[in-house]
């Protein structure tokens, strides 16, 4: 068994950062997805790809996979850098173009 342990990012589709505070252990794949002719699904017989554990810090997941036996990566977050902007700065007669 191999998992990834990350803090996940925000995604496309939303502005705030609500489930973006929580540890999650993925587990990898160990069987290849394979598609249905008939129905025209992707499907897999590993069911593991289906969990997903939630922790609230990064060291009780770790300290799960450890308790467990469980092979992990751990993904460190990027630094948020924020950018601060305002409306006028737009018609500033110094700024890049």
């Amino acid at each position: 068994m191999k998992a990834r342990i990350y803090k996940p990012t925000r995604t496309a589709m939303q502005q705030g950062r609500r489930k973006t505070h929580d540890w999650v252990l993925d587990y990898e794949p160990e069987l290849p997805r394979r598609h249905d002719p008939l129905m025209g699904w992707t499907s897999s017989g590993d069911t593991r790809q289906q969990v997903r554990l939630y922790f609230e810090t990064r060291e009780a997941a770790v300290a799960y996979a450890d308790k467990h036996g469980i092979d992990y990566t751990v993904r460190e977050p990027q630094e948020r850098r924020i950018r601060l902007q305002a409306y006028a700065d737009n018609f500033r007669w110094d700024r890049a173009r």
